[in-house]
């Protein structure tokens, strides 16, 4: 944003000119978000004497908002005093977030900073399966008893309102904690004093499980519109919440891995900046070699009709063409269902469905192409027979309509088989529906034309 970076340049004027007590006094009046992306932006040197500048209560805010490397780096240049108070006054899920991403060494290490209290959550949120809710919850909320009346319910929600993340919802939950249900802060307040919590229940909880996948929190948010996610147990214990923050990360990170995995790259969890060429080598070349072997096969096909090809060279001139048009549209249909099966949009039991539609959709496609391909063919190159222009025109017919089922497909047998469907990748659909819009091609050709093998 442009606030973002005016502030930065007078940041950088106020350094050169030494004028450190300006510096301090200007970030301070920033929002949290802002100082953060500052100090991000400053060179080593000084990043740390000016966040050490900052007054101690905005540390761990501040500190929760830098990029991972910048918080390593941080770290280590920061006495252990200075240390063990930002991971004691960080948000729990701020600091199991920052946790689980170091090495275990380093995680002990720093563990070890913490009072036992702070260390028992700590390592119970990191015990958690990686990717699951639990790991994204905080286990500070407020929830209230149905006996209450709401003039009790409103005093113990502002005795406990720091212990909060949010108390737009209250929880109510009875005395073994078991998750009754989630009022908006607004109905205690319009509530006549005397009347007791259960009287303003409506029974409409939604919930996530602590193990389920931190997907299904994105999910349920954004469907239900609401602003935090209770999380309970599997016993149906209120144990922690997720708020509309965290969720927004999470999309964020999820939406950066599947664009990577379209790609065929492996998953990048390092801003591209900051990641190495032997890390950036790392991550693609493994789908890249693949692809090479999956692509000598394409060889093999044209030199079956060698000898074909050699009597009708034609037809190697509209080859690149035809096939890769049906590797275009097998890409196009990928795209559309992976991101329908990953927002819930879609489910395994459409897939016939979708088939028959995506069948009719990939056969008008194909016939558009066609007509334009066969003018092209008949029209441009005026010597070429009209036979093989409708070999040209049926070849990319039946590459449109190939390459988009298999697209279609692909991400669904994926699923199936337990896997992420954005491994259905650009790349492996292209390499894919070029193998089979090939055979289809010649065996076109060799139908029409009555070719040998």
């Amino acid at each position: 944003m442009e606030e973002n970076k005016d502030l930065l340049i007078e940041v950088r004027e106020l350094i050169a000119q030494e004028k450190w007590a300006e510096v301090k006094s200007l970030l301070e009046d920033q929002h949290i978000q802002d100082v953060s992306y500052v100090l991000s932006e400053l060179d080593e040197e000084t990043q740390t004497p000016i966040f050490k500048a900052l007054d101690r209560p905005l540390w761990a805010e501040v500190f929760a908002y830098l990029e991972h490397n910048d918080q390593i780096r941080l770290l280590d240049a920061l006495s252990q005093e200075e240390g063990r108070f930002i991971l004691q006054n960080m948000a729990a899920d701020d600091r199991t977030a920052f946790l689980e991403r170091l090495p275990e060494e380093d995680m002990r290490n720093l563990l070890r900073l913490l009072p036992p209290r702070d260390v028992k959550q700590a390592l119970r949120l990191l015990g958690y399966p990686e990717e699951s809710v639990g790991r994204l919850m905080t286990p500070h909320f407020v929830a209230v008893r149905p006996e209450w009346s709401i003039a009790q319910a409103m005093e113990h929600v502002r005795q406990q309102s720091e212990e909060g993340e949010t108390v737009n919802v209250i929880y109510v939950t009875d005395d073994n904690g078991q998750l009754l249900d989630m009022i908006e802060l607004k109905r205690f307040i319009l509530g006549k004093p005397e009347e007791k919590v259960e009287q303003i229940m409506e029974d409409t909880v939604v919930s996530v499980t602590v193990t389920e996948d931190r997907e299904e929190a994105v999910q349920k948010i954004q469907h239900y519109d609401i602003e935090a996610l209770p999380v309970a147990d599997d016993r149906g214990r209120l144990v922690g919440i997720v708020t509309v923050d965290d969720v927004l990360d999470v999309a964020e990170a999820e939406s950066t891995e599947d664009f990577h995995k379209m790609g065929s790259v492996g998953v990048l969890n390092l801003n591209l900046n900051q990641a190495s060429p032997w890390l950036l080598f790392q991550k693609r070349i493994g789908w890249l070699l693949i692809l090479v072997f999956v692509n000598m096969f394409a060889g093999e096909i044209i030199g079956a009709y060698e000898e074909a090809i050699e009597g009708l060279f034609v037809l190697m001139t509209f080859l690149p063409l035809v096939v890769d048009s049906g590797g275009n549209a097998g890409t196009q249909s990928a795209t559309l269902m992976v991101r329908a099966l990953a927002t819930g949009d879609v489910k395994m039991r459409d897939w016939l469905k979708l088939f028959g539609k995506e069948l009719g959709v990939a056969a008008a496609l194909g016939t558009a192409m066609a007509v334009a391909v066969f003018l092209v063919a008949f029209f441009w190159r005026t010597e070429m027979a009209l036979d093989v222009s409708m070999v040209i025109a049926l070849g990319m017919i039946g590459v449109v309509v190939v390459g988009s089922l298999v697209g279609m497909l692909l991400p669904f047998v994926l699923t199936r088989l337990n896997l992420d469907p954005a491994t259905a990748s650009a790349p492996l659909i292209t390499s894919i529906a070029d193998l089979a819009g090939i055979a289809m091609y010649f065996f076109i050709a060799a139908a029409v034309l009555g070719l040998s093998v």
